[in-house]
């Protein structure tokens, strides 16, 4: 699961579920899973320019439920 969301400084962010490159197994995405939060899952983004990538801890389908808005207060809040 990936998707890329555009800040208003032009900096684009390629969000990735951990682990989704390998394959889509039960077994990584149990990987992904934050262990003891039901339904989260640990989100890598990685930035065009010079900022560094974070680390998220997102709900379910956060790929489709969070908007560009809530991604990137998200990434924000991490930096």
């Amino acid at each position: 699961m990936e998707r890329e969301v555009k800040a208003a400084d032009g900096t684009a962010w390629k969000c990735v579920q951990a682990f989704s490159g390998l394959s889509d197994s039960t077994e990584n995405q149990d990987a992904a899973q934050v262990k003891g939060e039901p339904d989260t899952y640990w989100v890598v983004c990685t930035p065009s320019g010079g900022a560094q990538s974070v680390r998220l801890k997102l709900q379910g389908e956060w790929y489709s439920n969070y908007s560009d808005e809530e991604l990137l207060n998200e990434i924000q809040a991490q930096q």
